[in-house]
């Protein structure tokens, strides 16, 4: 939903088919309470009132200031979650009917690369540069929307030279 899509309950159910319509429609409700999802339509239905949601970009955004208090076990909760919704999505691609992972070049790749303490900075403003052009791209005919979910994390400890004071 981050790209403008207004979606409802139902839709988001049959996007994460392994997920409850109970456990969907309670997350649903939660985050629409919160103020992450806005009601953007309601229309009704067969009696029933049908809400259109839309995801309020303003209020997903992680500031560094926020990232900085998060606990270790936060962190764990915040990449778990990521992972469980990428494998939902991924799930839900392959479900689908004509879903080609070759012919889509689906990428499941992990790339270990060493990086001095000032590298990563400057490795994150290069994914920004290629990127940001194209997450402004609109909706067309010929666009599919497509999930990129790069996660970026020290596997080894640096030397201890290198290690700023705490």
């Amino acid at each position: 939903m981050s790209d403008g899509r207004e979606l409802t309950t139902a839709q988001l159910c049959a996007r994460i088919p392994a997920a409850s319509k109970a456990m969907v429609y309670r997350h649903v409700d939660f985050l629409a309470s919160e103020g992450i999802l806005e009601v953007a339509d309601e229309r009704r239905v067969r009696g029933a009132v049908e809400r259109h949601y839309r995801l309020r970009l303003d209020r997903v955004a992680v500031d560094a200031d926020a990232v900085a208090e998060l606990t270790p076990e936060d962190h764990r909760r915040v990449f778990a979650t990521s992972m469980a919704v990428l494998v939902a999505e991924f799930n839900a691609y392959l479900d689908r009917e004509h879903s080609d992972p070759a012919a889509d070049l689906v990428g499941d790749r992990q790339h270990a690369v060493r990086l001095s303490r000032d590298e990563p900075e400057e490795l994150i403003a290069d994914l920004r540069r290629v990127l940001l052009p194209r997450l402004r791209h609109q909706p067309a005919p010929e666009r599919a929307q497509c999930l990129l979910s790069p996660s970026h994390f020290p596997v080894e400890e640096p030397p201890s030279s290198s290690r700023p004071d705490r």
